[in-house]
């Protein structure tokens, strides 16, 4: 079992920047590939940023293209979301998952990411 702790949620203004962190104490990711959802009220879980094991690949859901990075460290076991120019509708709880199967590409299914982090709410005031 790998668990996943989140951290760097809160409240923002629209237009500004958050970073959200995710690490693996006492495990490494190094291997997994590695992705941040979001569920807000109402709405299904969704991809918001995926990145390969080796960082070749990411992807990114269409709403935060431009905006948004994934950058991970593999010497250091995290994996971050950066969050820029932040609107109303990123409003959510941020999940970081990983998937153990060391793809070669991103999966965007969250069925396909066996371990969870707890979310960290992230609220984006207009």
């Amino acid at each position: 079992q790998v668990r996943l702790v989140e951290s760097g949620g809160g409240l923002v203004q629209a237009g500004g920047s958050l970073r959200l962190s995710c690490a693996a104490p006492g495990r490494t990711i190094s291997t997994y590939g590695m992705g941040w959802f979001r569920q807000a009220p109402g709405k299904e879980r969704e991809l918001v940023a995926g990145i390969s094991w080796s960082g070749a690949s990411t992807t990114f859901a269409d709403s935060v293209k431009g905006r948004f990075t994934i950058p991970r460290d593999n010497a250091k076991n995290t994996v971050a979301l950066q969050m820029n120019s932040l609107k109303a509708d990123d409003t959510a709880v941020y999940y970081c998952a990983a998937d153990r199967q060391g793809r070669v590409f991103v999966s965007r299914s969250a069925e396909n990411y066996e371990y969870w982090g707890q979310g960290t709410q992230v609220t984006v005031s207009s």
